[in-house]
């Protein structure tokens, strides 16, 4: 299976990126996501038939692509939870220092016009940090410092690089913009415990938006 994007599939991740696909090969042999045997080989054919078309194009042979080979094994689900449980409170400390610094507290009661108007700021605010954080550590490496330290990492599920601005962007927006205005905890839990049950790509709903993965780097 080549390494390279589909044409017109959009931007083409850098040559010397290092989170681009390699070769089934490089996973050494009996990898769960080495390229499948052609169709006669001892294995049945893919769903669809020998000239069938997946979501993400087809491979050598006409079989449908796997998105997956040459990228190291889906991360534990686990894992990315706690991944994001320390960014919620490494990005939730600075947000916690900032609403103190601009004198913007988000009060219970909700009669008074001026505590509604505080509450929003706050959750502006809250917005705004997650989404920046979120989307500029992804955007740069594929981790953010949860992932890091847990040895996570998003990548495109198209061609395994590192996701762009837009697209780190977008997987941002869904898991955060819900979290901060309306559903808090509630949301987080909904959209990366989506990983759980999801197959195959074990992808939460804003990996699904986005079109992204997480993998293992270790």
């Amino acid at each position: 299976m080549s390494s390279e994007p589909p044409p017109g599939s959009g931007e083409q991740p850098p040559e010397d990126d290092p989170f681009r696909k390699r070769p089934p090969s490089d996973q050494g042999p009996g990898s769960p996501y080495d390229t499948p045997p052609p169709y006669g080989g001892g294995q049945p054919p893919p769903p669809g038939g020998p000239y069938g078309g997946g979501p993400y194009g087809s491979g050598a042979g006409g079989y449908p692509a796997d998105p997956l080979a040459g990228m190291p094994p889906l991360a534990d689900s686990g894992k990315r939870t706690l991944a994001r449980i320390i960014d919620m409170i490494v990005v939730g400390i600075v947000v916690w220092l900032l609403t103190l610094a601009f004198g913007v507290t988000e009060y219970t009661v909700d009669s008074d016009r001026i505590e509604v108007g505080r509450s929003a700021a706050q959750s502006l605010i809250t917005a705004v940090l997650y989404v920046a954080y979120d989307t500029f550590m992804i955007s740069r490496s594929g981790q953010t410092l949860g992932k890091k330290w847990l040895g996570l990492r998003v990548a495109d599920l198209e061609n395994g690089a590192t996701p762009s601005v837009s697209t780190s962007l977008t997987r941002a927006l869904v898991l955060w913009v819900p979290f901060a205005f309306c559903c808090a905890c509630v949301w987080t839990a909904v959209a990366g415990g989506w990983s759980f049950f999801d197959k195959p790509y074990k992808q939460g709903l804003h990996d699904k938006a986005a079109k992204t993965v997480v993998v293992s780097t270790r």
